[in-house]
C-alpha cells in the first residue's frame, strides 16, 4: 500500500510538472518558405500537405513568408519551425539572433530540401541544418538506404527506398548529426559525396531539436504516402513534447537596436589627410596626418591643435605619380601612462626609407629630441604605391608594424605586355617597380610584410620566438611575422589571444583570366593565428593562383602552387622555396561575393578594427555583452562596418552589419578607447586633399531611455 501511495504521488507530481512546462492546447507549427534565391514550384504543395498533416494528427499550422515572424514574441507560440525550401538569405541579423535564442530555449527546427541552400554566411544555421547545398545533377530515380529504421520518420520505410527527386550534393556536413537515410551513389549519376552521402538526419543542437530531409523538390513528393509519413515523423520529432520555451537557457543575446548608437563628431573639417590615431589613457587622442603634422584632440575642453611635426617625403617630383608615403602610423606605448612613449612610422624627407621611431609625448608636445630610431628599411621613391605603416601592440607588448609592397600596380607606359591589374611579376632589368616578388615575396626584404618585435627600454628591440623564420636562417629577415602582403593598411591584434588581423587592399583586375593571367582582384580581411606566408603576389583571395607571365613575350606559364610556392624572380634576394600559403579569412571582389554576400559590391578597401572584450572596459561606458569577443571590420570605400562572430577556435562564423544606416566618410582608422567606445577617423571624400568631411568621431551607446521619435508621437 505504501509503495502504491508513493507511486501515485510521483505520478501526480510528474503530471503537475508537465502541466507547468507544457503548452495549453494543440502544438503549433510555423512553416516558413521565404526565398531570396531559386524559388521551388513545390512550395505551395508542401504548405498544403503539411497543413493537412496537422489537421489529421492534432497540430496547428501557420504558413508564412514574412521574416518578421522571427522575433521572440512570435516564435514563442510555436513548438517547431519548418524551413520549407527556403533559399538565399531570408533572415536579417536581428531575426537570426532571435531564432538562435528560440532554439536555445528549447524550440524545434525542421528543414526540407532547399533549407540547406540558405544562409551560407551564418555558421550556426548551417550546423543546425546539418549541411550546406553544394550542387545537384538532373532529377532521376535513385536508391535510398534506410540506415536507422527506429525513428518515427523512417520506421515505415522499406530498407531500400527507390524514388525520383532532385538529389543534393553537400558541403560542410555536420559530423555530429544522427543519419537516418543515405543515398546509394552507384544507383544514379552525379553523386559527389564519395559514397558516404546522407539524405536525412536529426540531432539535438544548442538546446533544441533539429531534423532535416533532403527529399521534397517535386510536387509529387507531397502526395506520396511514404514521403508524407517521413516528414510527419520529422515534424513530430522537432515539436517534441510541446513544452514551453525556457529563455533562461538561451545563451545567445539579442541584437541591440541601432538607434541606441550615435556617431558623435569630435572634430570635423580640421583634418588634412589623417592616417592613424591613438587614444591616450585620459581619452585625449593623437592623430597623425600624412603630410607631417601630429594633431591632438583634448577630451577635457574638446580643443584640437597641432602638437608636433615631422619633415616627411609625401609627394613626388614625377609628373602624374602620387606618393603615398609620409606619416603612416601612430601608436601609444601600452605603458604610456608612466613612460609617455609614442611610436610613429614615417618616411623621412632626406632618406629613402620608411622608419619606425619612438618619441616622448609630454606637456602637449612631441619631443623631437627624444627620437629613438627602432627599425628602418629601404623604400623606392618617385613611384606609387603601397606603404602600409599601421602599428599595433599585442597582449605581451610585442609591437606589430605593417609595410606595403612598394610596387606599382598600374600598367607600365610604352610596354606591349603589361600588368592589367593582376599580380605584378615583371622581373626584367629596369622594371623593378612592377615586380612585387622583389618585396612582398622576398624573404630577405621587409617590404610587403608585417613585422613583430619586442621593444627594449632603451629603444632597441629583440625578435621574439615564433616569427616566420628562425633567427640566423640564411636569406631571411627574423623580424618577419607575416609575408606576402600587398598593402596591409590597417592592422589590429586581439588583446587576449594575440591573433593578428589586417585589411589587405587588393589588385584591380575585374574579371578572371583563367589559364592566362589568373584570378580577378580581391580585397582580404586576414587573420594570422601564427606566423605565415599569405600569398602575394603569387596568389590572391582564397589562395587563387596567378600564372607565371613573361613580360617580354606575353606568354603565360603554369599557375603557382599554393602548397609549394616558388619565387624565381631575378629580383629576389631571399630563398626561392616559400612557405605554403596560409588560409584566407575573408575575401571579396568588386562584384558580389558568393561567400560573403553582406560585403556588397563596388570599390573596395578592406580595413581591420579591434576585437572587442567587454570585461576590459568600465561597465558605465562599454558596449553591450552582445559584442563580446567579436571582431570589427570596415571598408574605406564602401563605408560599412561589420561585426564578425568567431568560433571558439577563432575561425570565421558569421558577419553582420553595425550601424548600417549611419554614414561614414572614408574610414581610415578605428580604435577602441579605454572607455570601451569605438573611435573612428574619417579621411573624407577626396584624395590627397583637405576634406570638409574629414572627421574624428566617437560611437556612443545609450543603454537607457531613448528620446522619442517624431513619428512615434
Amino acid at each position: 500500500m505504501r509503495n502504491l501511495l508513493r507511486f501515485a504521488c510521483i505520478a501526480a507530481f510528474a503530471t503537475v510538472l508537465f502541466a507547468c512546462n507544457g503548452r495549453s492546447g494543440k502544438p503549433r507549427l510555423l512553416v516558413f518558405s521565404k526565398t531570396t534565391g531559386f524559388r521551388h514550384g513545390s512550395i505551395a504543395a508542401g504548405q498544403k500537405a503539411i497543413m493537412k498533416l496537422g489537421q489529421e494528427h492534432g497540430f496547428e499550422v501557420d504558413t508564412t513568408e514574412n521574416s518578421d515572424y522571427f522575433n521572440e514574441d512570435s516564435l514563442s507560440n510555436y513548438a517547431a519551425v519548418v524551413f520549407l525550401n527556403t533559399t538565399g538569405y531570408p533572415l536579417n541579423n536581428v531575426q537570426q539572433a532571435d531564432f538562435e535564442r528560440y532554439i536555445q530555449a528549447g524550440g524545434g527546427y525542421m528543414g526540407i530540401h532547399a533549407a540547406t541552400d540558405a544562409e551560407y554566411d551564418w555558421g550556426w544555421y548551417s550546423r543546425l541544418a546539418g549541411a550546406q547545398f553544394a550542387s545537384h545533377p538532373e532529377q532521376q530515380e535513385a536508391n535510398l538506404d534506410v540506415i536507422d529504421a527506429t525513428h518515427a520518420s523512417t520506421k515505415h520505410l522499406p530498407k531500400v527506398w527507390r524514388r525520383k527527386d532532385e538529389w543534393y550534393n553537400f558541403k560542410n556536413l555536420n559530423p555530429d548529426v544522427k543519419v537516418l537515410i543515405k543515398i546509394d551513389e552507384s544507383s544514379y549519376k552525379g553523386g559527389k559525396n564519395n559514397g558516404n552521402h546522407p539524405m536525412a538526419w536529426y540531432h539535438d543542437y544548442d538546446g533544441g531539436r533539429a531534423f532535416y530531409t533532403e527529399l521534397g523538390h517535386t510536387d509529387e513528393s507531397y502526395v506520396d504516402d511514404n514521403y508524407l509519413k517521413h516528414i510527419l515523423g520529422g515534424i513530430q520529432y522537432a515539436m517534441g513534447d510541446n513544452k514551453k520555451l525556457d529563455y533562461s537557457k538561451a545563451k545567445g543575446l539579442r541584437v541591440p537596436d541601432e538607434n541606441r548608437f550615435t556617431k558623435s563628431i569630435l572634430t570635423e573639417g580640421t583634418l588634412f589627410e589623417p592616417t592613424e590615431m591613438t587614444i591616450l589613457p585620459n581619452l585625449d587622442i593623437l592623430v597623425a596626418q600624412r603630410r607631417g603634422e601630429l594633431m591632438r584632440y583634448k577630451s577635457a575642453d574638446k580643443s584640437f591643435k597641432q602638437v608636433g611635426f615631422l619633415d616627411v617625403y609625401h609627394q613626388t617630383h614625377t609628373k602624374g605619380v602620387n606618393a603615398e608615403e609620409g606619416v603612416l602610423g601612430l601608436q601609444a606605448d601600452p605603458d604610456f601612462a608612466t613612460n609617455h612613449f609614442v611610436y610613429i612610422m614615417y618616411s623621412p624627407i632626406d632618406t629613402s626609407v620608411n622608419r619606425l621611431s619612438r618619441f616622448k609625448f609630454e606637456n602637449d608636445t612631441l619631443d623631437m629630441k627624444s627620437e629613438k630610431i627602432i627599425i628602418q628599411f629601404y623604400s623606392q621613391r618617385e613611384i606609387c604605391c603601397h606603404t602600409g605603416g599601421s602599428i599595433a601592440f599585442g597582449p605581451n607588448k610585442e609591437l606589430f608594424v605593417s609595410a606595403g609592397d612598394n610596387s606599382t600596380p598600374f600598367d607600365e607606359p610604352g610596354q606591349k605586355y603589361v600588368n592589367r591589374g593582376f599580380g605584378p611579376l615583371d622581373d626584367r632589368p629596369g622594371h623593378e617597380q612592377y615586380d612585387a616578388r622583389r618585396s612582398a615575396g622576398n624573404t630577405n626584404d621587409l617590404r610587403g610584410k608585417i613585422l613583430r618585435i619586442k621593444i627594449n627600454p632603451d629603444g632597441s628591440y629583440t625578435v621574439p620566438d615564433g616569427n616566420l623564420f628562425a633567427k640566423g636562417t640564411e636569406g631571411t629577415k627574423p623580424e618577419i611575422y607575416v609575408m606576402g602582403n600587398r598593402n596591409p593598411y590597417r592592422i589590429s591584434v586581439d588583446k587576449k589571444n594575440g591573433y593578428l588581423y589586417w585589411g589587405e587592399v587588393g589588385p584591380d583586375a575585374s574579371a578572371d583570366s583563367t589559364g592566362t593571367r589568373g584570378p580577378r582582384g580581391y580585397d582580404e580581411l586576414n587573420q594570422a593565428k601564427k606566423a605565415g606566408y599569405f600569398g602575394w603576389p603569387l596568389f590572391v583571395g582564397n589562395n587563387y593562383p596567378y600564372n607565371a607571365y613573361d613580360y617580354a613575350t606575353g606568354k603565360s606559364g603554369e599557375a603557382f602552387d599554393p602548397a609549394k610556392p616558388v619565387n624565381n624572380s631575378r629580383n629576389n634576394t631571399g630563398i626561392q622555396q616559400l612557405p605554403p600559403v596560409a588560409p584566407a579569412f575573408i575575401w571579396y571582389p568588386y562584384g558580389e561575393s558568393a561567400e560573403f554576400p553582406q560585403v556588397g559590391a563596388g570599390g573596395r578597401n578592406a580595413m581591420a578594427g579591434p576585437v572587442y572584450y567587454t570585461d576590459m572596459f568600465p561597465k558605465e561606458t562599454r558596449y553591450p555583452d552582445f559584442f563580446n569577443n567579436k571582431l570589427f571590420i570596415y571598408d574605406w570605400i564602401r563605408g560599412w562596418v561589420k561585426v564578425v562572430t568567431l568560433k571558439p577556435n577563432g575561425d570565421f562564423d558569421k558577419m553582420e552589419p553595425f550601424m548600417p544606416s549611419t554614414r561614414f566618410n572614408s574610414m581610415i582608422d578605428m580604435e577602441v578607447g579605454p572607455d570601451g567606445k569605438l573611435y573612428v577617423l574619417e579621411y573624407g571624400s577626396g584624395w590627397f586633399s583637405k576634406n570638409a568631411d574629414a572627421a574624428l568621431a566617437r560611437i556612443d551607446f545609450n543603454g537607457g531611455n531613448r528620446a522619442p521619435k517624431v513619428d512615434d508621437l
